[in-house]
């Protein structure tokens, strides 16, 4: 890791087929203990960008700074600090959890006490240490893919890449494997993430980049991305009393930019509903209004990606 805490660093990836221009000038950088998403619609180059992250594809210009060293395909030691899950299942169904864990842990170069220790951390971390001598097989789907990203960690990876790691399985599995990866990040490890599910990036990520075209088209928490696009949050009170005179209180107030009355209460438009609310509940009772329910709107990731592209994350 370098000494501003960044585990990956990429800048200026470039990578064309032929007339295709995959990959135009993408950049960004994780640092230890964030999750960090990737969002865009199919064919935007997220797999393209990936596979040059990991040195799986020769990219045709730019670089990839693993803890502070230059990534190639060539790369042996820098790909040690990496663990890439695809987005298809690789595992071998006809070997048990455990005995998946125990031959790529192999692979890893883990052997003896040290091999047997990580495979029963990873089965633990992973949900399936009950169910470490059974046949892969017979697991569920979301079962094969906690046992995918199982794969990924043994060898305690500083970068862990998750392709969409939560397609097709079932809620159960699916909110089992969202909280393993908000453990990863709690204990330090930086994660790349790429999903088709909007909710996901907005519980999991810390920072998100919108991928378009080739090109990273916005980049931020989920807060500066809304207000990238002018988006606010709102706040509806349902209320009784003088509503004309507690909507031209609160329309008066720094952050809030609209405050309009309804014949049941009254909607203020602010940039953060949390902080705000307090004091707006404050204004709204010294103008004599009594609130009886307050609800708050806020805006999405979902409405800002639509705004930026054109179109629907899963398109």
């Amino acid at each position: 890791m370098n000494g501003d805490g960044l585990v990956l660093e990429c800048r200026d990836l470039r990578r064309a087929f032929g007339d295709l221009q995959a990959v135009d000038g993408v950049g960004f950088s994780i640092a230890e203990g964030e999750t960090y998403g990737l969002l865009g619609p199919n064919g935007a180059g997220k797999t393209t960008s990936i596979s040059m992250i990991c040195g799986l594809l020769e990219r045709d210009s730019g670089e990839v700074v693993i803890d502070g060293h230059p990534l190639t395909t060539k790369s042996v030691a820098e790909k040690r600090a990496v663990g890439y899950v695809p987005q298809d299942i690789a595992i071998y169904p006809d070997l048990s959890a455990k005995e998946n864990l125990n031959f790529f842990a192999r692979l890893y170069g883990l052997s003896g006490v040290e091999r047997k220790k990580r495979v029963d951390e990873v089965l633990e971390i992973i949900g399936l240490a009950d169910r470490a001598n059974d046949r892969s097989e017979d697991f569920s789907g979301g079962m094969k893919r906690r046992l995918n990203i199982g794969i990924g960690l043994l060898h305690s990876p500083h970068l862990l890449i998750l392709d969409e790691p939560t397609v097709g399985v079932d809620p159960q599995s699916r909110n089992a494997i969202l909280e393993s990866v908000e453990n990863l990040s709690t204990e330090g490890m930086a994660v790349l993430y790429t999903t088709h599910y909007m909710e996901e990036a907005e519980r999991l990520c810390n920072r998100v980049g919108i991928i378009d075209h080739g090109k990273i088209v916005a980049e931020g928490t989920r807060r500066e991305l809304i207000e990238l696009v002018g988006q606010r949050d709102r706040i509806r009170l349902r209320a009784t009393g003088n509503i004309e005179a507690a909507a031209q209180a609160t329309a008066s107030m720094p952050g809030v930019y609209e405050a309009a009355a309804r014949d049941d209460g009254l909607d203020v438009l602010v940039d953060n509903a949390a902080d705000a609310l307090t004091g707006i509940l404050g204004t709204v009772a010294a103008a004599g209004v009594s609130v009886s329910s307050v609800d708050v709107d806020e805006p999405n990731l979902e409405a800002v990606f639509l705004h930026l592209t054109g179109r629907a994350l899963r398109d």
